[in-house]
Formats: structure tokens, C-alpha cells, sequence
């Protein structure tokens, strides 16, 4: 019982960490080490094994206030997931290329992203939530050559975005855009489609898009169940009229695991 409530310490510290660090942003790097410090923190958390077995215990307790705590958490982390892509790219931009151990473990994943169904220089990506510093256009576009279209809700992730592909990926087919994916002519002719984990309303996007695309489109839909949805937004079902899972990719040393779907 103590294990649990030193756990349960645990998540509310880290949820006040949160909230002092993503208030005090203020457009600068002020702040950036001490946040990439926690998010670093959170994240061997949560890929911690022995970690694996308390959440278990918890999940039993079947609580409110800890099912809020939870969603807090997602919500708290995801925010400000998105407040040090803006420190790594604003610090890009002043000539510092340093990238915390979280941005390490996210672009190993992308290597192993879409499983069977890889990426080529003729292939058309849609990544919904590509955030400030574009990681995953990046490497694809620089190892495949393929044509990369990123949408993100956030004005100055999309501008810092934009600096960031111009100053590493230069002639790359890259283009940031704040639109939504009904607005976007490119919508149609994707081939392969990336959801971010921390997009809350991925899903209920998943479902729109299927009137959007074309037949032999590719989702890779990134989440994160059980102790992981402390800092992704879990798997949900599908309309199975829909999409169908066509592959699942268990990542267990990374941040997030991967769903692959395609149309029913």
C-alpha cells in the first residue's frame, strides 16, 4: 500500500511540475532546461517496468480522483510536449542544436513507423500535429525523398515549424500548413498518414478521413495504453465499416506504440 501511495506522490508532483513550468512560458528559452529535465523525468517514468505494476494495482481502485489526475496528466504533458518542441526549435534557430534524451527516443521510433508498409520518394504524408520542430517530415523526407505535408492548430508551432524545415531541410519536399485535413487538396491523394500521440480528437479524425482518402491509404496512429496514457492519449475503437488494424507495433522502451490501419 505504501508502493501505491508513493506512486500515486509520484503523478501529483508531476502534475504540478507541469503546470508551473507550462505557466511560466513566456516565448523564450527561459525555463527550457528545467522542462526538458521533467519531460525527460516523465518519460523514463513511464517506460519504467517496475512502474508497470503499481499502475495495475491502481487502475483496480477504480477511482475519480485518480481517473482525473490521469487525464490531467495527459493533458499537462502534451502541452507541454508542445512548449519544448518550441524551446528546441527557437534554440535551433540561435545556432544551439542540443536535443533533450525525449526528442532521442521519438525519432528512433519513426524508424520503425510504418512496420510493412514503407515509405518511398513517390509517396504523398499527411502528419497530423506536426508541432514546432518537425521531426518526423524531416527524417522522412531526408532518408525517402517523399512529399511531406505537416497540420498542426498552433500559429507559432506552424512559424517556428516553417524556420525549422528552412534551416535543416533545405530542398526538401516539406510544407507546414494551419488547415484542416477537409481543407487540404493534398487530403486525397495521401498514401500514408501519421497521427501524433498527444492529438486528443486523433481518433474522431481517423473517422473523417475515411471519407477523404483514397483506397490504399496507410495510418499509423501513435498512442499509448495502460501506464503509457500518462503521456499519450490511449487507443479507442474504430468503426469497423471503416478501418481495420492492420498491423500493431509494440514499442516497450519508447514513449508511445503504434497502430496500424487501413480502409475496411
Amino acid at each position: 500500500m505504501n508502493a501505491l501511495i508513493t506512486f500515486q506522490e509520484y503523478l501529483s508532483e508531476f502534475s504540478e511540475k507541469f503546470d508551473g513550468l507550462a505557466g511560466s512560458y513566456d516565448h523564450t528559452i527561459n525555463n527550457c532546461s528545467e522542462l526538458e529535465s521533467l519531460i525527460d523525468d516523465y518519460s523514463k517514468f513511464i517506460t519504467n517496468e517496475t512502474n508497470k505494476e503499481a499502475w495495475k494495482q491502481l487502475e483496480l481502485q477504480e477511482s475519480s480522483d485518480l481517473n482525473q489526475l490521469v487525464v490531467n496528466l495527459r493533458r499537462k504533458s502534451a502541452l507541454c510536449v508542445a512548449i519544448m518542441e518550441k524551446y528546441r526549435a527557437i534554440k535551433l534557430l540561435d545556432g544551439n542544436s542540443e536535443k533533450a534524451d525525449y526528442f532521442k527516443n521519438i525519432e528512433s521510433c519513426i524508424e520503425k513507423e510504418f512496420g510493412s508498409f514503407q515509405i518511398t520518394s513517390e509517396s504523398k504524408v499527411l502528419l497530423v500535429g506536426s508541432g514546432s520542430f518537425p521531426m518526423t517530415p524531416l527524417l522522412i523526407a531526408k532518408r525517402t525523398g517523399a512529399e511531406i505535408v505537416g497540420i498542426d492548430i498552433d500559429d507559432e508551432a506552424i512559424q517556428l515549424g516553417r524556420n525549422v524545415v528552412e534551416k535543416l531541410g533545405n530542398g526538401l519536399n516539406i510544407r507546414l500548413e494551419k488547415i484542416l485535413v477537409e481543407n487540404l487538396d493534398f487530403t486525397k491523394n495521401v498514401t500514408h498518414i501519421i497521427f501524433s500521440s498527444t492529438v486528443e480528437s486523433k481518433y474522431d479524425i481517423l473517422d473523417q478521413l475515411h471519407t477523404l482518402t483514397n483506397e490504399n491509404v496507410v495510418v499509423a496512429m501513435r498512442y499509448g495504453n495502460q501506464l503509457k496514457s500518462l503521456f499519450n492519449f490511449p487507443s479507442r475503437e474504430v468503426d469497423g465499416q471503416k478501418w481495420k488494424m492492420v498491423e500493431e507495433i509494440l514499442l516497450p522502451d519508447h514513449v508511445f506504440d503504434i497502430e496500424l490501419y487501413k480502409k475496411a
